[in-house]
């Protein structure tokens, strides 16, 4: 026995999400220590650290609302909720590297913290539009998980939220942004530093939500506010315009790089020419075209070129040969300027090629574009207006009702606009999120694109399990999440019957993992209502066991992978043994990290000695299962936490 047990007492696995309270002030900490007295934080000091001593000053911009307070405490309050899994709802569970999670997004997204904080490189959100009437999404401060599982049914109470959107006026501006701040802020923390999010939304909040996102993500992360046409004869529902569009609020990270649209079959015809090795290119003009490009403004890409008239072969020095000078002159006679400066032209001497124009005496230089540079092809920048056929409400509609032909009374996004928006900023192996997923045409999108261009992006979205007003006609979905999941599933069947090659159901990771949002596996403790000490001794030996009536050994692993960090696509894996003792391995190849965990209401040391863990490995039991001497022989041994 060791000789000091009291030492090496083992940790307890979490039983709620981080308190997000503490964890910034640990990170102001790490950052500012001298702002911290005695453990606390001392904001007069942290002020004249920043250099604002005192409040006395000129009043200062600021964006709130009614109930901003409680928003922000709805999103520091820590949950108890947890995921399980459903493997029947689910396409190829064990190999699937897609997630499909039911539940109140609020909940599941603190749940999701520890597991995927800055690890997600898009998110997309579609959040219900304001109409001024109430949405499925109120939040109760009290006990939100409560507040779900009576929307949902699943507990018993006079919870009679059943649409999103329920006849209630009042509160119309505030009660939007008080649901959609504690969201749009863990959006943030889920974030790589090179990340991006894209909003739907339409005019009646969109100046809000851009105030709101500047405060969430601070204004020099916005992109871009894009016009989406989405109905291009316009709606008659204003007075005196035709609405037509919607907008696409766009933020990015500071490290965030654009991987541009694929290039159109229009655009790509414009590459007409072809060099000796048959590489197709175009010819663009050097000289920049924008009215402010001008000698004035840009004073050193203003110079001469040299021209050989008979070839066209370019140079920076006159010559006999070069002897055509051309300035960068505008067509109005107006000094301008040349794209590149001298050591560029210099460096691509090769590629320049000097034409006169027809019937003037100027003269032109252009550079040579090819295709597929260093044999990638080309891409083309995202512009601030997005219109097309494949954007429009009735594509939208199309595409879903090819998919559940009797839904109606829905209104999803066109698959294309979410190609658009997730070619642009995901590439291999990266994470995306929607977690207002509706009907999922985000997820669908994300299919195909594995299909057309081979790149293994993976997604998360969430859906509340809202009650559909119409059941399709001849189906069994109940709810939107039921639409969500039924398409993802033929999304991957589609994937499955088009590849060149056989293989199982959504083999080759092409599968998707169906989790619900749950209460914990372990008991919370509920205190007695009177200081009694015999309902005291009841409720402690009640306690005795951490684990709720009825808990199942799947659940409890899945809640202990999430308290610990661990993704949603880790692996569990029942470990071989030769005693009477079960131990699962859990493993989570996106971290290179695993623990081993086991249920069993007592243990040995041989047995868990035969598992060879090292001082890092990770052990997780019950603590019922543990004897003094044993937690302390234990905990010297490996890193033991328990249950």
């Amino acid at each position: 026995m060791p000789k000091n047990p009291e030492n090496s007492r083992p940790e307890r696995v979490a039983a709620e999400s981080p308190d997000i309270r503490s964890e910034l002030r640990e990170q102001l900490r790490a950052l500012i220590p001298e702002a911290f007295a005695e453990g606390k934080l001392d904001a007069g000091k942290l002020k004249a650290l920043l250099g604002e001593n005192g409040d006395a000053g000129p009043e200062r911009y600021s964006f709130s609302w009614a109930g901003k307070r409680d928003a922000i405490a709805m999103l520091q309050l820590p949950t108890r909720a947890t995921l399980v899994p459903d493997c029947d709802k689910s396409v190829n569970f064990d190999e699937a590297q897609h997630v499909f999670i039911e539940g109140e997004n609020l909940e599941v997204l603190k749940v999701l913290y520890r597991s995927y904080f800055g690890r997600v490189k898009m998110i997309y959100i579609d959040p219900p539009y304001n109409t001024g009437n109430d949405f499925i999404y109120p939040d109760d401060f009290a006990d939100p998980l409560d507040h779900y599982l009576r929307i949902t049914g699943q507990k018993n109470g006079n919870g009679d939220y059943t649409t999103s959107q329920v006849d209630r006026n009042g509160r119309i501006h505030s009660a939007w942004l008080s649901m959609m701040y504690p969201r749009l802020a863990l959006a943030r923390q889920f974030l790589r530093e090179d990340g991006v999010i894209f909003v739907s939304i339409d005019d009646r909040e969109v100046h809000n939500l851009r105030m709101l996102m500047n405060e969430v993500f601070g204004d020099e992360c916005f992109a871009a506010q894009i016009a989406v046409v989405n109905n291009l004869k316009g709606r008659n529902d204003r007075t005196y315009v035709a609405t037509a569009h919607e907008h696409l609020l766009m933020y990015a990270r500071a490290n965030f790089e654009s991987l541009g649209l694929p290039l159109t079959s229009k655009q790509i015809g414009e590459y007409k020419e072809e060099d000796k090795e048959g590489a197709r290119y175009q010819w663009r003009d050097l000289r920049k075209r924008g009215g402010a490009d001008t000698r004035l403004r840009r004073p050193k890409l203003y110079f001469p070129i040299y021209a050989d008239p008979k070839s066209g072969q370019c140079s920076l020095a006159q010559s006999a040969k070069f002897s055509q000078e051309i300035f960068p002159t505008k067509s109005d006679g107006v000094d301008g300027c040349w794209r590149w400066g001298t050591n560029k032209v210099k460096m691509n001497l090769s590629i320049l090629r000097a034409t006169q124009v027809e019937s003037k005496e100027r003269w032109n230089v252009s550079y040579r574009v090819f295709l597929e540079p260093n044999g990638k092809m080309r891409v083309s920048k995202p512009k601030s207006l997005w219109i097309g056929p494949e954007f429009s409400t009735d594509a939208a509609t199309k595409s879903l009702k090819a998919v559940v032909p009797g839904v109606n009374n829905f209104t999803p996004k066109p698959v294309d606009l979410m190609k658009a928006i997730v070619v642009q900023s995901v590439d291999e192996d990266e994470i995306c999120m929607d977690f207002f997923a509706g009907s999922c045409t985000f997820a669908q999108a994300v299919v195909e694109l594995t299909k057309e261009d081979g790149v293994g992006r993976r997604f998360i979205t969430v859906q509340f399990p809202e009650r559909l007003a119409e059941k399709p006609v001849g189906s069994e979905l109940v709810t939107i999440a039921d639409i969500g999941r039924h398409r993802i599933a033929r999304a991957i069947e589609l994937f499955d019957s088009q590849k060149s090659m056989g293989g199982k159901p959504g083999g080759n990771g092409v599968g998707v993992r169906s989790f619900s949002l749950a209460t914990s596996n372990f008991r919370g403790w509920k205190g007695v209502a009177e200081k009694d000490a015999d309902a005291v001794a009841t409720q402690i030996e009640a306690f005795a066991d951490s684990l709720v009536p009825g808990w199942k050994p799947e659940n409890v692993i899945w809640e202990v992978a999430l308290r610990e960090g661990y993704s949603l696509t880790s692996r569990i894996e029942k470990m071989p043994s030769s005693g009477k003792r079960t131990f699962w391995r859990v493993t989570d190849p996106d971290r290179e990290q695993s623990f081993v965990i086991c249920l069993d209401d007592a243990l040995t040391l041989e047995a868990v000695r035969a598992l060879k863990l090292k001082k890092d490995s990770l052990f997780v039991c019950r603590d019922a299962a543990l004897d003094d001497t044993l937690s302390a022989n234990l905990a010297l041994q490996c890193r033991l936490k328990v249950l």
